[in-house]
């Protein structure tokens, strides 16, 4: 399917995501938008990118796994970094697991809580119901 990114104004992104390659396609909408910025300014860093993209991935990949159906991203470019919002029709909140060391999962939340800031789950209440995770992820992150 392809990608239609929404930019209503030069710094803010908006996607809309379906199904089973929405983290990627996630990932590549936000490396298009970041790297370079599509508002202009500096580059990101290679360790902010990286970890706005991985925050982003394991954000849209618990949206879909979780809330059963689409989800939307939007990003704002925002001088000292990222404002990331995924929004989902769960109002269920992701919680901490202990993290499996075999690879069963468990890392995703404990990752988006270490390489983000401002981490704030707002609900909807509706219609339609469900909730936006919102954090930031600075350009100095890991002295970048």
């Amino acid at each position: 399917m392809p990608l239609h990114p929404v930019h209503p104004t030069p710094t803010t992104l908006h996607l809309s995501l379906h199904g089973r390659g929405a983290a990627a396609d996630a990932r590549h909408a936000a490396r298009g938008f970041l790297d370079p910025p599509v508002g202009g300014g500096p580059p990101f860093p290679a360790p902010a990118l990286e970890a706005a993209l991985l925050v982003i991935s394991e954000l849209v990949t618990n949206a879909v796994r979780h809330a059963a159906g689409d989800c939307a991203l939007d990003l704002r470019l925002r001088s000292g970094g990222v404002d990331i919002d995924v929004t989902d029709g769960s109002s269920e909140e992701p919680r901490a697991r202990r993290p499996d060391q075999q690879g069963e999962g468990g890392w995703g939340w404990h990752l988006v809580n270490r390489l983000s800031t401002d981490v704030e789950i707002r609900h909807h209440h509706g219609p339609p119901a469900g909730k936006t995770i919102h954090v930031h992820v600075a350009r100095g992150l890991l002295g970048g």
